[in-house]
């Protein structure tokens, strides 16, 4: 009985039904590409659904999505259709698929119950990619080469150089050359200070975000070990494949190297993230990593958008140079095509999407159903501007992070340093927030614990630093009484021993409370201290309560966002910004052909993101500040190169403001209007 597919259309349902036999055979590779709007997600989770239906043991089902929220929406759909054949079992059913994650999550899951065997100790901690760049920059001045004659990379681009070498598996001499190019010069000391990064992470067992996809990957470099991990599931199943890097790839090869039981979904289209080092090779090569190939189903019906829209965004994708070819269509009519709207300047542009906005709203359009897209964060500025001058709210995507907040960030630190006592960077930041201790005092105390078996022992049993008074027992007080875990109390504890430092340290203590009593409230739908660190590390809240832009007393409000943080979303009316060469693409994405493509598809990608209205907007000229020896000029822009003239007949040509026609200057021609006579009306 399979009346819960009935309502698929005939890809999906060919795509979910793949391989599943009653007599439990696992099937052959499949490759999945899933247009934009074409029920992606609702498809992996019918498969996931229909694969336990019919005997599959959900134990023995590994799901690898993008973000924790992404899997707990799947296993929640995945019941409700499971229900619909299973009734309640499907509850016990769907309990049991508790393989679902981000393969960051995972990859952190499988070190612990592996670490003893790969020489892990399983209480590591995991630093976030602040606490990792602090790492970094401690042996930088360590190996002296913040004092080089000649500027040395900085922290964050010394991590963001070991972070491309790691994922995109390649020499340190190739990202330099291709991505780093300032710093080529320094090769030699850079693999110098990777190794002594390397030593540290392991003296003081910590991960970074990076290493537990590394550690990951050469655990099932191990023909035995990727047999056994391999060997615990019979289904592997990755969504957004597009997006991942060369490291994730080699994983999932590694871990069903003949294909069998392994499905991936995404749209080679939509690979949009090269600069986390994600490859779009890793779609468009998978069918041939198997003999024989991969299946290839291709969903191309789309239910988001008006088929104006779809024709527009299919002709701007076709002329990309490699990719699985397929046209989005769909059975919403209109009679409205995509607008290339022709404006002055920059300032124009935001004069005319106000007017539009509040043109949508009167016409009975929420704000929050209309989205403002731009290539670059910077480019929204002269719109938020004319939106506050016009008092309409909006929230702006790429704000203050939960976990980048100063004090939570200190919470999260003395939780992990009494977790981890050896982590350098969170005791640290934790023991410079006591008055009187200075950067030589907190290093002396981390060397003495560096060098005991029982590190919290020896800090209780220090003299207090010089000037650290009353504040130094109530640390370490604090410190013992944590040490043995008594979840969540422990997050209780620890704010009310930060509480007074916060007000001590920040003017806006007030707001800054809340965001700790939500941490609180967070951590309370934990079952430990250690998984609470982990998964708020791997998948953190996106946004504190003090995140600029937020409207706080307004329940609707204009979405503003970079076109890769809209991927995943929907709008009724959307406008692109700054469609002409230079800002897309942008001068500094157009250097080789595979940057050019990349380009390509997120026009693509911001375009598909319209359901009803798309425009798509032109300034004839910017203004910019200090280019070169000639001071602040005006730039003259042209359209983007993405849209030529031959494709130029799938949108409408606008332009704003209207230039009315000037009227006929002949005396004594129409009705005389007494303008003294109306003004005085207007008083009576």
């Amino acid at each position: 009985m399979t009346t819960y597919l009935d309502s698929l259309n005939t890809e999906q349902r060919r795509a979910v039904e793949h391989g599943v036999d009653v007599d439990g055979t696992i099937g052959s590779p499949l490759l999945v590409i899933a247009g934009a709007g074409s029920g992606k997600t609702n498809t992996l989770a019918h498969r996931v659904a229909h694969l336990i239906v019919n005997g599959a043991d959900p134990r023995r089902i590994l799901l690898m999505t993008f973000s924790r929220r992404a899997a707990a929406e799947m296993t929640r759909r995945v019941e409700r259709i499971a229900r619909q054949v299973l009734g309640n079992n499907a509850n016990v059913m769907t309990d049991a698929l508790t393989w679902a994650g981000t393969f960051h999550g995972i990859g952190a899951r499988l070190l612990r119950e592996y670490s003893e065997r790969i020489g892990l100790q399983p209480a590591f901690t995991i630093h976030d990619r602040e606490d990792s760049s602090d790492l970094m920059n401690l042996i930088r001045h360590e190996l002296g080469f913040s004092k080089t004659e000649s500027r040395f990379p900085t922290k964050g681009t010394c991590l963001a150089i070991y972070s491309r070498c790691v994922n995109a598996e390649i020499p340190i001499e190739m990202a330099l050359g291709r991505f780093f190019p300032w710093c080529s010069g320094w090769a030699s000391e850079l693999k110098q200070l990777f190794a002594a990064y390397v030593d540290a992470k392991q003296k003081q067992n910590v991960l970074d975000y990076d290493d537990l996809l590394l550690y990951w990957a050469q655990m099932v470099s191990d023909s035995e070990l990727a047999d056994e991990i391999g060997g615990r599931f019979d289904h592997v199943m990755v969504d957004e494949y597009q997006d991942t890097n060369r490291l994730q790839s080699s994983i999932l090869l590694a871990l069903k190297p003949t294909g069998r039981g392994l499905t991936v979904v995404g749209d080679d289209a939509q690979s949009i993230y090269s600069f986390r080092a994600a490859t779009v090779r890793n779609i468009l090569d998978f069918p041939d990593h198997f003999k024989p190939w991969a299946d290839v189903v291709t969903l191309d019906r789309n239910y988001r958008s008006t088929q104006p829209i779809l024709s527009a965004a299919n002709a701007v994708i076709s002329l990309a140079k490699e990719r699985f070819t397929k046209n989005l269509w769909t059975d919403r009519t209109s009679a409205q095509k995509p607008q290339l709207v022709t404006v002055r300047d920059e300032a124009d542009q935001a004069r005319f999407i106000v007017e539009r906005v509040l043109e949508n709203r009167e016409g009975g359009s929420l704000l929050k159903h209309q989205a403002v897209l731009f290539r670059t964060s910077s480019h929204s500025g002269p719109l938020e501007i004319e939106l506050t001058r016009h008092n309409i709210p909006f929230v702006k995507f790429g704000g203050l992070k939960f976990l980048e907040a100063a004090h939570v960030k200190d919470m999260l630190s003395l939780l992990r340093f009494v977790e981890n006592p050896r982590d350098r960077v969170a005791g640290f930041r934790i023991l410079h927030l006591l008055p009187g201790v200075g950067p030589a005092s907190a290093q002396r105390v981390l060397d003495h614990m560096a060098e005991s078996a029982d590190p919290i022992g020896t800090l209780c049993g220090l003299p207090p630093p010089p000037r650290s008074g009353d504040d130094w027992t109530a640390f370490v007080h604090t410190i013992a009484n944590l040490r043995y875990s008594e979840w969540p109390a422990d997050i209780e504890r620890a704010r009310l021993w930060y509480e007074p430092h916060l007000d001590r340290i920040h003017d806006d203590s007030e707001v800054r409370r809340a965001d700790l009593i939500q941490l609180e409230q967070i951590a309370c739908g934990y079952p430990s201290r250690e998984r609470f660190l982990t998964e708020l590390t791997l998948d953190p809240p996106d946004a504190t309560s003090d995140q600029a832009g937020v409207p706080l007393l307004d329940e609707d409000y204009l979405i503003l966002s970079t076109i890769h943080s809209a991927k995943g979303q929907e709008w009724k009316s959307v406008f692109v910004l700054n469609v002409v060469d230079g800002c897309m693409p942008s001068d500094l994405g157009a250097g080789t052909s595979a940057e050019l493509e990349e380009e390509r598809r997120l026009l693509y990608v911001a375009m598909t993101r319209a359901k009803d209205d798309l425009h798509l907007v032109i300034p004839q000229r910017f203004f910019t500040h200090g280019q070169h020896s000639k001071g602040d000029r005006h730039m003259y822009a042209s359209r983007t190169r993405f849209i030529p003239e031959a494709l130029l007949p799938n949108f409408e040509r606008t332009a704003w403001p209207v230039v009315m026609a000037p009227r006929s200057s002949t005396a004594g021609q129409g009705p005389q209007i007494d303008i003294q006579a109306q003004m005085r009306r207007m008083w009576r």
